[in-house]
């Protein structure tokens, strides 16, 4: 007879005692309304539900990379995010983002605990036309497509319990204080003049360098050899998803401008531009290395054009744009392609194409960032001669990436003395959709 598993219950006990006490704290008094603006509220209400659209692109992206045996489970990791992070954010990981500034590197996890304060609740400083509310559940798409795209480093053997353990430490020790550090005007590295527009740094940097820190803790996969000869499960579904991004994009980066202005406008010709710029750019490099036009290819060089794009999207002309996904697309074949040659088994490429894309990204910003573009830039790019932007980011690349990676390493270490991070050599040979899910696919 199988030994009963008390872990769920006790979630289920904890979830059902967040639900009832909110209930006797913090009942609106009054709904603020006044300086909100109905025109930005409606584009950032799409915005919003645009963002989440990208987690189920993400979804089937992955989900058509992997093995056969492990598309079921791939696609989950990205869908239970929505789940966890979704509570997570609002009994305290709201607050330790955008909270009362504590030394400018975390937020005050009092602020809005339990989302108290935010149904009626002034407007937030920077986003001063639309209720508090919408904006923390704008950011909130944010923070639950972050971890969700680490898994592409760790698929095919992670334990999906274990997983779910780090999301939420990560969300907590490593998502938050970046999105604080970055976002939040006490934040330190905003208050240094750091330029990210829509989360270069704080979604892509951070899921990249946590997604090297997976790969390098899990080790490569059993059957890694067998698993890079065989084909990808499904490169329809790779396409659906490339198409869900980008559609997506449009609200993770235009909505970034959070409201209905010319900034989004400019926003989302730039997101487009660099992707097609980048699609093109990666297969082109392909080509010329004298392997034919894939549809795959064609599909990570878009995605790493958004990638790179996040962090400028609001700073910089269409035409930089161009520019920006091109070299993107080229570094991070490059680097993909020199990991194939190494042992390092980052199952689906997170860090070349995350993490590599969002540095590039950051750094693009630094060069190309322009008054003429958005006001809100006070120091212009190097190419436009000055310097103090461009080394303030060069700072800032080496002070998050060693902050993501090596608080990611040791929140992997401590799930792994908590829970098992690596699922059994039998499991993994079995294929975690069956061993973790008890579910697979139906092969025509």
């Amino acid at each position: 007879m199988q030994k009963p598993n008390y872990i769920p219950l006790a979630v289920l006990l904890v979830l059902a005692v967040i639900a009832i006490l909110p209930q006797f704290m913090g009942v609106p008094t009054q709904i603020v309304t006044e300086g909100l603006n109905t025109g930005d509220m409606a584009w950032m209400l799409i915005a919003t539900a645009l963002v989440l659209l990208m987690t189920p692109g993400l979804a089937y992206f992955y989900g058509g990379m992997v093995n056969n045996k492990n598309v079921i489970s791939t696609m989950l990791q990205s869908f239970i995010a929505m789940g966890v992070i979704s509570v997570l954010w609002v009994v305290c990981g709201f607050s330790l983002a955008f909270g009362e500034s504590i030394g400018g590197f975390i937020g005050n996890p009092a602020t809005f605990f339990m989302f108290n304060g935010v149904v009626d609740g002034k407007p937030w400083s920077l986003a001063s036309t639309i209720p508090l509310v919408l904006f923390a559940f704008f950011q909130l798409k944010f923070a639950v497509i972050t971890p969700a795209l680490v898994t592409g480093s760790m698929a095919e053997r992670i334990n999906f319990r274990s997983y779910v353990l780090f999301m939420v430490l990560f969300c907590i020790f490593v998502y938050a204080p970046l999105a604080h550090w970055t976002w939040h005007p006490d934040g330190f590295l905003f208050k240094r003049g750091v330029l990210d527009f829509a989360g270069g740094t704080v979604v892509h940097m951070s899921a990249g360098w946590a997604a090297l820190a997976g790969a390098l803790y899990l080790k490569r996969r059993r059957a890694h050899v067998e698993a890079n000869i065989a084909p990808p499960a499904n490169i329809p579904f790779v396409l659906l998803g490339t198409g869900l991004l980008w559609f997506g994009w449009f609200g993770f980066n235009a909505g970034s401008a959070v409201g209905a202005s010319s900034l989004s406008a400019i926003a989302l010709a730039t997101t487009h531009t660099a992707a097609a710029a980048a699609g093109l750019a990666w297969v082109l490099f392909d080509a010329a290395k004298g392997k034919k036009v894939s549809a795959l290819g064609f599909c990570i060089g878009a995605v790493v054009g958004l990638v790179a794009i996040t962090p400028a999207a609001g700073f910089v002309t269409v035409p930089s744009a161009i520019f920006i996904g091109t070299i993107a697309a080229i570094t991070s074949n490059f680097l993909a392609h020199l990991r194939t040659k190494s042992t390092l088994d980052d199952t689906l490429d997170v860090f070349p194409c995350h993490g590599v894309g969002g540095m590039v990204g950051m750094l693009m910003t630094g060069i190309f960032a322009s008054k003429g573009i958005n006001a809100a830039v006070t120091v212009e790019g190097l190419a436009f001669g000055e310097t103090g932007l461009f080394i303030e980011h060069l700072i800032a690349l080496v002070v998050v990436s060693a902050f993501a990676f090596g608080m990611s390493y040791l929140v992997l270490k401590v799930t792994d003395l908590i829970l098992p991070l690596r699922v059994s050599e039998e499991d993994e040979k079995v294929g975690l959709d069956v061993s973790q899910h008890d579910e697979f696919l139906i092969e025509a």
